[in-house]
């Protein structure tokens, strides 16, 4: 069913998962307004793919590990929304994020600092600097990982800030509830994307690998994800409340 005149802020909608929330938005009639980091060509193309399904977008230019910038993103999507006669934001996904390598005795501190500002501190900080723009009623997503619940070696920085974002979460839900503003965690498995150098979509034996470990027998897909979040989003999910939702294929059960 279409979400009549919703809108959401997906971060890092110009690619990979985050580009498959925003398209996935727009065929439930969803408008987005997007983040991307550097790659303005292909976010230029994810509005043009949402345009054509008949719902707005457009896209923003935002580092989230970079905090100091928050104050004046806010205030750019409170320019925006008038102009398409709204108010407050419907929802919100943080999903922009970056890949980690590394065993656990050759991460730096600096490492181990990049990973914190773009996966913890900035999903933080810039739900917080929203908080005012995001409608009573509205939904939060935050993008976790099948490693929290599983392992593989030269994951520990990546899956522990994952971690992080699964507890944070808990307590958004709990502080935002009196505002109905229901907050959940989606925990996504194997994905045949560019992440971590496109090594799952590129690479014939870890997708083997992964196929075999997985109870529905491939690595997943973009879509997998953008289309159960778009759903988790809607009206049809609005009792899901303070949840971690892997969504995995039933990956290493």
């Amino acid at each position: 069913m279409p979400e009549a005149k919703k809108i959401a802020l997906v971060t890092g909608g110009s690619r990979g998962l985050g580009r498959s929330t925003v398209e996935a938005l727009a065929q439930r009639g969803v408008s987005s307004i997007f983040t991307y980091h550097t790659n303005k060509p292909a976010a230029d193309e994810v509005v043009r793919n949402v345009e054509r399904s008949g719902a707005r977008a457009v896209a923003l230019q935002l580092d989230t590990s970079k905090t100091q910038a928050f104050p004046s993103f806010a205030d750019e999507i409170r320019r925006i929304l008038p102009k398409w006669e709204a108010e407050r934001l419907d929802y919100l996904v943080n999903m922009a994020g970056t890949s980690h390598s590394g065993l656990f005795g050759e991460v730096t501190e600096a490492d181990f600092d990049a990973a914190y500002n773009i996966h913890v501190k900035g999903p933080f900080f810039l739900t917080q600097a929203l908080l005012p723009l995001i409608a009573d009623g509205g939904r939060i997503v935050n993008i976790s990982s099948g490693l929290t619940r599983f392992t593989f070696p030269g994951r520990i920085v990546y899956a522990a800030m994952k971690g992080a974002v699964e507890v944070m979460s808990h307590y958004m839900a709990k502080e935002l509830g009196p505002r109905r503003i229901a907050v959940n965690t989606v925990a996504p498995g194997a994905i045949q994307t560019d992440f971590s150098g496109g090594v799952v979509r590129d690479n014939p034996d870890i997708a083997r690998h992964i196929a075999e470990a997985t109870a529905l027998g491939r690595p997943g897909l973009p879509e997998d994800i953008g289309r159960m979040i778009a759903s988790l989003l809607s009206e049809d999910n609005r009792w899901i409340n303070a949840q971690r939702i892997e969504v995995s294929g039933g990956q290493a059960i």
